[in-house]
Formats: structure tokens, C-alpha cells, sequence
């Protein structure tokens, strides 16, 4: 049976397990919180790999050209090496995650344990939070919220939400009657201010959590889809679900998803907006650093920019177990693990007996693949039989039997001829010229035809407004009218 006090230990020692204590307890802890602060930002989550080994590697110049290199016992406070070196160590020990923007470049982000550690060193060294009216109410608020969602009597809640009417009613009959508000002191302002920016230093770290609970999902996706031990039809099945409902799959997906709930209304968002921007106006707010007057202001750009971060890693997250999962080939992923096994083995058995600077022999030549029987005869590229012969159309065949042709288009030709006969000389007008054509020449369409042809032609307009009566195939009228027109026929003419 494990005592209290080996219970206590055993915990401590995991939690110092963890990066984020890790990275506090290590030598060059101060070193490595000043610099990812000072690189990374709530304006800036990511950075450019190159600028970051830039930006690094010009802090440590400046902190070893004022001889902050020993502290005053002799110790080394800043280690060798480059930034490159310095960075890749950090990724290593899980503080800093490097992957690949959408923009097809390489970035450097926080981990959660980094956020978590640098929140944890900027409250220490900064304005430490007080026990004050602001912090109790916000406990004692949210133990009545709890008590209220877990309370299953109705009239418990009904009292409840009568008393708070009451309170609410004393307190409106009051303003109504009074006309004034009680003044807040500016002290108790400051209070409540402190309070929200406390709670808000919490939210990047969670956060991050939950973006790299996602990454750590989908590793654990790949991992039990490359190992293939389940039938592949119910390892597809599980996997698309999960990629489909990633951000359900974890504790901390589904804590996201509810609190995405309140964040994702773009009525409370806007809410928020217009109390900071209250907030911002009041006097007090002069009293308050730069500092933390920036990070009230940006409270609401800092939630929307956490939401998408995590939207945009459940949205790789899908990307990459689709991928994985159209993709997977059990027999490819297994010869590339015995290779890599292969690999890592002859290494293992070649570094302990090599010394630095000794040659290295070459791979001469790639091992041939086994690609089983090839094909050694090509197939008779020429058919084995000529096509069939295209069979004789006979011109009675394509005219239709039934009235189709009279609802088409134009009867182009009668028109032209028609119209050579009355315009030839000394030209006519053109609504005279429909008028006199026969009746199955006379439809709407036949009208625009007529148009076209003269258009051709010597077309002169006038200012009055012509009227002209049409036939449709099916014996209706229609009347019309257009901007009159003559025209007089060319002897000449390309129709």
C-alpha cells in the first residue's frame, strides 16, 4: 500500500517529467525563457525558421558582448553553440514544434508546455495576483454555476432564478427612481482588471493543449494504421470516422468544441468587443501599463487567432488520415520498416568501431527491386479487321415528317429572294415587305431574319415607328413593333 507521503512524491516527480516544469528546472532555464519570449509573441505565435536562428543568435551576441556568458560564481549561464544548435535542442526536449506553414515554409511554434512555462515565469516576475473582491466573486460565480448545472430540483432552480429577478427588479426600480449609478472606485477597477487578465494569460496555453492533443491523435492514427493488425475494412471504417470527428476523439477536443460553442457566437464576440471598448475608455484604464492595456485591447484578436490555430490543426489533422488512409499499402509500409530496422541496425554495429574523420565506403549500386514477370511480347498494333463501312444516307431520310421545321429558325433563302423582288431598285419599306411576304414566311422569327438580311444591305433608318402583324406555325398572332426602316438591295452581294 503506497503512503500519502510516497503518493505526494511519486506525483511531484511525475509533474517535474512534464516539459513545462522541465523547462523551469533546467540550468538555462532563464536563458531559454528570456529568448522564446522575446521571439515569440501573442501577435507572432509562429516564426520563420532562418529569422528565428537569426533573431536568437543575435540575443546571445548581445547578451555574451555584455558578459552575461558566466554568472558570478564561474558557472557557464549561457551554453555553446549556435542558435541552430540551440533550437534544435529545444525541439528535441519537446518546447519548440517545427512544421511546415500553409505557405510552404518552415516554422517554429510554441508547444503547450512552453506556453504553460512562460505564463508560469511571467506571473512570477511580474504583478503577482492578490486575493481581492474580483478573484472571489469569479470563484464564488463559477462554484454557483456548478451547483446550479449539477442540482436537479426544480424548485431549488426556480427559487434561484425568482431571487435573482428580485434582485434585479430592486435594482432597476432603483436606477428608475434615483437616476444614478454607484461609482465604482478605480481601486476595485484595477482589481477587476487584473482578474481578466490573469484568466486571459490562461487561454494560450490551453490552446496550444489542444491543438497538440490533435497532432497526438493523428501520430496515434498512423501509428495503428501502419502496424495493421485488424481487418483493413474495420480499420478504414474507424479511421475515417475519427478523421471526420477529429476534434471529438480527445478530452481536450471535446472541451474545445464546448467552449467553441460560447466562442464561435458572433453576437458575444461582438458583445466582447463593446465592453473592452468601454472598458478602454474609462479613466482608470490610465493608471494601467502599456503594456496591459495592449493585451485587454487585443483579448478578442487573441481568442479568434487561438480558435483558428486549433481549427487549422484539426484541418491538417483530417488532411493527413485521409491521405494516410487512401494511400495505405501494408506490404510498402512493412518493407520500408525492415529497412529502416536494417538501417538503424548497421549503424549501431558500424559507429562504436569508427573513429572521426575515417572514410567512409560508398554504396556503389542500388539493390535491384523484385518486380516478378515482365511482359515480352508487345501486342499486333493493327487491328484484326477493317471498320465497318459508314452506311449511305439517304437527303429523303433527313427531312422530318412532322411540322419541327416550321417552328426552327429562319427561312432565310425565300426571304433574300423576296426581298430582291420589292427593294431591288428603289427600295421599300422593310414593314411593307413583311407584310407582303406569304404566311408561312410571315412567323416572329422570320421577322428578326428579315432584319438581318437588310441589315446587310442599304439600311436607312427613319423616325417612325413601324408595326408589323406575325403568324406562328400554330395560326396565332402576334403584333410587333421596331424602329422603321427602308432598304434597297445591292446588285452585288454575298449571301
Amino acid at each position: 500500500m503506497i503512503t500519502r507521503a510516497e503518493g505526494a512524491y511519486l506525483g511531484a516527480l511525475r509533474a517535474f517529467q512534464e516539459p513545462m516544469l522541465d523547462l523551469l528546472h533546467r540550468r538555462y532555464a532563464p536563458l531559454v525563457v528570456s529568448l522564446l519570449s522575446l521571439v515569440f509573441t501573442p501577435e507572432r505565435p509562429t516564426v520563420p525558421v532562418a529569422d528565428a536562428h537569426t533573431e536568437i543568435g543575435d540575443a546571445l551576441d548581445q547578451l555574451r558582448a555584455q558578459g552575461y556568458e558566466f554568472r558570478d560564481e564561474g558557472a557557464r549561464a549561457i551554453p555553446e553553440g549556435s542558435a541552430r544548435d540551440l533550437c534544435r535542442q529545444w525541439a528535441d526536449v519537446g518546447w519548440l514544434i517545427r512544421r511546415i506553414a500553409e505557405d510552404d515554409v518552415e516554422v517554429y511554434q510554441l508547444s503547450a508546455h512552453a506556453v504553460g512555462a512562460l505564463e508560469v515565469a511571467g506571473r512570477a516576475g511580474g504583478t503577482r495576483a492578490r486575493v481581492s473582491e474580483s478573484r472571489v466573486r469569479t470563484l464564488l460565480d463559477a462554484v454557483e454555476h456548478l451547483a446550479q448545472d449539477a442540482d436537479p430540483d426544480v424548485l431549488a432552480r426556480m427559487a434561484r432564478l425568482d431571487g435573482q429577478i428580485r434582485r434585479l427588479q430592486a435594482e432597476l426600480d432603483r436606477i428608475q427612481r434615483t437616476g444614478l449609478i454607484e461609482d465604482v472606485p478605480d481601486e476595485v477597477l484595477l482589481e477587476e482588471a487584473e482578474n481578466v487578465l490573469h484568466l486571459v494569460r490562461e487561454l494560450p496555453a490551453d490552446f496550444a493543449r489542444v491543438a497538440e492533443s490533435i497532432k497526438a491523435m493523428q501520430r496515434s492514427v498512423i501509428t495503428g494504421l501502419r502496424q495493421d493488425e485488424r481487418p483493413s475494412q474495420e480499420v478504414l471504417r474507424e479511421y475515417l470516422e475519427r478523421a471526420e470527428h477529429v476534434s471529438e476523439s480527445t478530452p481536450e477536443g471535446r472541451a474545445f468544441a464546448g467552449a467553441l460553442r460560447l466562442l464561435g457566437d458572433p453576437e458575444r464576440m461582438d458583445e466582447l468587443s463593446d465592453h473592452l471598448d468601454v472598458v478602454l475608455r474609462h479613466r482608470f484604464t490610465e493608471r494601467l501599463p502599456a503594456a496591459q492595456r495592449g493585451e485587454l485591447r487585443d483579448i478578442a484578436r487573441r481568442i479568434a487567432r487561438g480558435v483558428e490555430e486549433v481549427n487549422r490543426t484539426q484541418r491538417q489533422a483530417s488532411t493527413v488520415i485521409t491521405t494516410q488512409v487512401r494511400n495505405h499499402d501494408p506490404l510498402r509500409d512493412r518493407q520500408v520498416d525492415e529497412l529502416l530496422r536494417e538501417v538503424m541496425t548497421g549503424l549501431q554495429t558500424w559507429v562504436p568501431d569508427t573513429r572521426p574523420g575515417q572514410e567512409v565506403t560508398p554504396l556503389r549500386r542500388l539493390p535491384l527491386p523484385e518486380v516478378g514477370n515482365l511482359r515480352r511480347t508487345t501486342n499486333d498494333l493493327r487491328p484484326p479487321q477493317p471498320p465497318a463501312p459508314l452506311t449511305e444516307w439517304d437527303d429523303d431520310a433527313l427531312t422530318p415528317d412532322d411540322d419541327s421545321r416550321e417552328w426552327g429558325g429562319p427561312h432565310y433563302a425565300p426571304l433574300t429572294e423576296h426581298l430582291y423582288s420589292l427593294a431591288a431598285d428603289d427600295g421599300a419599306d422593310l414593314a411593307a415587305v413583311f407584310a407582303s411576304a406569304p404566311a408561312e414566311h410571315r412567323r416572329p422569327v422570320d421577322l428578326l431574319g428579315l432584319l438581318e438580311i437588310a441589315d446587310r444591305h442599304d439600311l436607312t433608318e427613319t423616325d417612325e415607328v413601324a408595326y408589323v402583324e406575325a403568324i406562328r406555325p400554330d395560326g396565332t398572332r402576334r403584333r410587333f413593333a421596331f424602329g422603321g426602316v427602308t432598304v434597297r438591295m445591292k446588285e452585288d452581294t454575298d449571301d
